[in-house]
């Protein structure tokens, strides 16, 4: 009997052992898969940081062709918006000395007949530089502005003028848009 007893308590612990057996390896699978869940999760956060890392250099690269390619609009636009200035300023001389001639006062026929001539051909040139985007500085009468005006000479202040107020022009000045390309000579009051 004590055989049987120990035959039924091996059938019944048999099973107990048979199961623990199964627990443990449903343990160590569950184990496996929670350590490779981790392991997917930690890679997946890493590529999530890598892509986000991407995003944010070609955003970054987008961007800095963007603010080239204005930067290089707006150069451009310079360049065209001042083109000729270099021509301008070596027109200047023969504006200034055009006028010179035209100031000069003839007597007869032939120097009025030339005179004439001067007049159309400063005219002209006067009108081209005009139809470019090149004027003449206005400065007589003008009060003194040290951006559009250089004063070579200073006079004390007369009776019905102001303090600061240009009185004479010696030489004309002129600008290409808002460019100055050669501030007006002036002789200032004060």
């Amino acid at each position: 009997m004590a055989k049987e007893k120990q035959e039924e308590q091996q059938k019944q612990t048999a099973p107990e052992n048979e199961k623990a057996p199964k627990k443990d390896i449903k343990k160590e699978a569950s184990d496996k898969k929670g350590d490779q869940t981790s392991k997917l999760k930690e890679e997946i956060a890493d590529l999530k940081k890598q892509l986000a890392d991407k995003d944010d250099k070609y955003l970054r690269a987008e961007a800095e062709i963007q603010n080239m390619t204005n930067r290089f609009n707006k150069e451009r636009a310079q360049i065209l918006k001042y083109d000729g200035q270099d021509l301008a300023k070596s027109i200047l001389p023969v504006l200034d000395n055009l006028k010179r001639a035209l100031a000069i006062e003839v007597v007869d026929d032939n120097g009025k007949q030339l005179k004439k001539g001067i007049q159309m051909v400063h005219d002209h040139l006067v009108k081209a530089l005009n139809d470019h985007g090149i004027t003449e500085i206005k400065a007589d009468g003008e009060t003194f502005d040290p951006t559009l005006h250089q004063a070579v000479q200073t006079v004390p202040v007369e009776e019905g003028q102001k303090p600061e107020t240009v009185v004479n022009v010696l030489q004309a000045g002129y600008q290409l848009k808002d460019r100055v390309l050669r501030p007006a000579m002036v002789v200032v009051a004060q």
